[in-house]
């Protein structure tokens, strides 16, 4: 069967039509002519492997990775760097256009290398995971990695590096001399508990995290934009910090200074630590009470509260102990932020709110119940954090 690709959508895959129904294409390009083998059938669309490329986009060039289309990891590498983050823009402006909000003026972009920018790994078994499947791809290089990350997998043998699924840190801006680490086995690990019983614990302490664990094996520090931020390697950080520290950058040059700050799901506090040099208290709240252990670290010394424990508990049960706020950053998971927490911001009125987001639906949901609340969208930011893949995460910057 013969089809003319439309235009890519969320997730990388172009569509198109054959006989009226939606076909869903991965590895291809809009204004491709593609002979294609359906894969899978729904009642309202296919899913279709190339099986000829008849008449190939003037964008299509050759991947430069001999495991892409295997490795779980990039999906977009057949296409020109430049023209793929074009594809990103528009596919950010579509969905909040299915949200009713035109982005197309207030879009801009923040950028990084097109390659050797990663510098968080999962591996297993001392490789990467295909696509599809059970199998694990050796790698012995990565075109997304950066060099520090490369050096290691092509100077240690497959078959003697970790066994199960392995944590790898890397990268340039590392402090120190060992510029890798790889997390330690659980057995290994030498755990140090934090705080206070959680019998003393009382609302406006700043160890509401108490009881949880430290592992400094698993402690890395890296320095960016002159700070130094400390983070467990086996926890959530930023994998591309080349575009991290213009982020940080550009969220503190849209803030105007003042005295109180909510850092809603601050992580280890890497946002925070930024945020004190423009506001005189931060408040961070964040579930995972290990992160905020390194956020403790990161923000010793900086008038703050911390309160570990999601969101919605924190709407709930403490925010109306905490001052008014001048400003807010929001940095949700994939999921978006919590009702509890997006109806808290719509009634706020906190002069300014920043909300980032790795999934641009939730995003464009939670943006748009902003807007219906009377804030105003100022800008919007595409960050281009993970070339030669359909990810995308954007900044959208609110006043009211």
């Amino acid at each position: 069967m013969t089809i003319i690709t439309d235009k890519i959508v969320f997730g990388g895959k172009s569509i198109g039509k054959i006989n009226g129904k939606t076909v869903f294409l991965s590895y291809s390009l809009p204004g491709e002519t593609l002979d294609v083998n359906i894969v899978e059938s729904k009642s309202d669309y296919d899913n279709a492997e190339i099986t000829k490329i008849i008449n190939p986009s003037p964008y299509r060039v050759e991947p430069k990775c001999k495991y892409y289309g295997k490795c779980g990891g990039c999906n977009m590498m057949h296409i020109d760097s430049k023209y793929q983050v074009e594809l990103r823009k528009e596919i950010l402006c579509d969905i909040f256009n299915q949200e009713e909000i035109d982005i197309k003026n207030k879009l801009s972009l923040v950028t990084g290398p097109e390659f050797n920018y990663r510098a968080r790994f999962q591996l297993n078994d001392g490789g990467l995971s295909q696509r599809s499947g059970n199998v694990i791809i050796p790698i012995t290089n990565c075109q997304c990695a950066e060099e520090i990350i490369n050096d290691y997998l092509s100077k240690s043998d497959v078959n003697e590096r970790p066994k199960g699924r392995i944590h790898l840190f890397g990268s340039k801006y590392v402090c120190g001399q060992n510029k890798i680490m790889i997390s330690q086995a659980q057995e290994n690990i030498k755990k140090e508990v934090i705080g206070k019983s959680k019998k003393n614990i009382k609302i406006k302490e700043n160890h509401y995290f108490a009881g949880t664990l430290y592992s400094p094996e698993n402690t890395q520090r890296v320095k960016i934009n002159g700070k130094e931020i400390s983070f467990d390697v086996r926890g959530f950080f930023q994998s591309n910090l080349f575009v991290f520290e213009k982020v940080l950058k550009l969220i503190c040059d849209n803030l105007i200074p003042g005295k109180n700050i909510l850092d809603m799901y601050s992580g280890c506090g890497a946002i925070s630590t930024f945020l004190s040099d423009k506001f005189e208290n931060v408040t961070l709240v964040e579930h995972n009470k290990d992160a905020l252990v390194y956020a403790e670290e990161n923000m010793a010394g900086k008038k703050h509260v911390s309160y570990g424990m999601s969101g919605s508990n924190w709407v709930k049960n403490c925010q109306t102990y905490c001052p008014p706020f001048d400003a807010c950053v929001i940095d949700p998971p994939r999921s978006g932020m919590e009702r509890e927490v997006c109806d808290y911001l719509c009634k706020s009125n906190i002069p300014q709110i920043l909300s980032l987001s790795c999934d641009p639906r939730t995003h464009a949901r939670d943006c748009k119940k902003l807007l219906k609340a009377g804030y105003n969208l100022e800008k919007i930011y595409l960050l281009d954090f993970y070339p030669n893949t359909s990810h995308i995460e954007s900044l959208a910057i609110f006043n009211k």
